[in-house]
C-alpha cells in the first residue's frame, strides 16, 4: 500500500464525475420510465381481457428472459437498421434500459397491486367510486407501501448494471475508473475506489429499504 497514489484519484475526478453523472442518469431514466411503462404493462396484465393481459405478459416474460447486454446491442445496433437512421449511443441505452426495466417494475407493481384485499376494491365501488378512482385513491396507497422497498431493491439492480454501456461506448463510472486506470497503470487504485462507491451506495439503498420495511405499517 506504500506505493498506493491518491493523487490521481484526484487528479481524474472530473472524468469520474461524468461517469457517475451518466450513471445516475441512466439509473434516473430506467426508474422513472419504467416505472411509467411497467404501471401500464401491470393494468394490462390484470386485465380480465386476454387480448390486452397475454401481449403484456408475453412482453414480460421475454424481457425477463432476456441479459440487458444483448437488449443494449438491439437498440444500438438494430433501431438504426429499422428507422433508417442512427439513434446515439445514449438515446440507445436509455431506450433500452427503459423498456428493460419496465419488465421488472411490472412484477414488482403487480404484486403489490395484488397484495390489497378485493374487499377494498368492492367496498370504495359500493361507496359510488369509479374503478380508477379506487385504483388511485384505495388500491395505490397501500400497494406503495409494499412495494417500497422492491422498487429500492431494484433501483440497486440498475445502478450495477448501468456498467454494461460500455458495450455502446458509453463511459459510466466503472467504465470512466477503467479508462484511468490503464491510462495511468493505476488500476489497485481505481478498483478499490469503484468498489467503495458501489459499497456505499448500494448499501444505502439497501438500508434504506429495510429502514422502510420495518416500519411499514403491516
Amino acid at each position: 500500500m506504500s506505493d498506493f497514489d491518491w493523487g490521481v484519484i484526484a487528479r481524474s475526478s472530473s472524468f469520474l464525475a461524468e461517469g457517475m453523472l451518466l450513471s445516475a442518469l441512466l439509473v434516473f431514466v430506467a426508474t422513472v420510465g419504467g416505472l411509467i411503462v411497467g404501471f401500464a404493462l401491470a393494468l394490462m396484465r390484470l386485465s380480465s381481457h386476454r387480448l390486452i393481459s397475454a401481449p403484456a405478459a408475453t412482453y414480460v416474460t421475454v424481457m425477463r428472459s432476456l441479459p440487458l447486454v444483448l437488449v443494449l446491442f438491439w437498440f444500438y445496433f438494430l433501431m438504426p437498421l429499422a428507422i433508417g437512421r442512427p439513434v446515439g449511443s445514449l438515446t440507445s441505452a436509455l431506450i433500452a434500459f427503459v423498456l428493460f426495466e419496465a419488465a421488472f417494475y411490472c412484477e414488482i407493481i403487480r404484486a403489490g397491486i395484488g397484495s390489497v384485499r378485493k374487499g377494498q376494491s368492492d367496498a370504495g365501488l359500493a361507496t359510488g367510486l369509479r374503478r380508477w378512482q379506487v385504483l388511485r385513491l384505495i388500491v395505490m396507497p397501500q400497494a406503495m407501501r409494499a412495494m417500497g422497498p422492491l422498487i429500492l431493491n431494484q433501483i440497486v439492480i440498475v445502478f450495477q448494471d448501468t456498467s454494461l454501456v460500455y458495450v455502446v461506448s458509453l463511459h459510466d463510472f466503472l467504465t470512466a475508473a477503467s479508462v484511468i486506470a490503464s491510462r495511468d497503470g493505476r488500476a489497485t487504485e481505481m478498483y478499490s475506489l469503484v468498489a467503495v462507491v458501489y459499497l456505499v451506495i448500494c448499501l444505502s439503498i439497501t438500508k434504506a429499504a429495510e429502514f422502510y420495511r420495518r416500519r411499514r405499517p403491516s
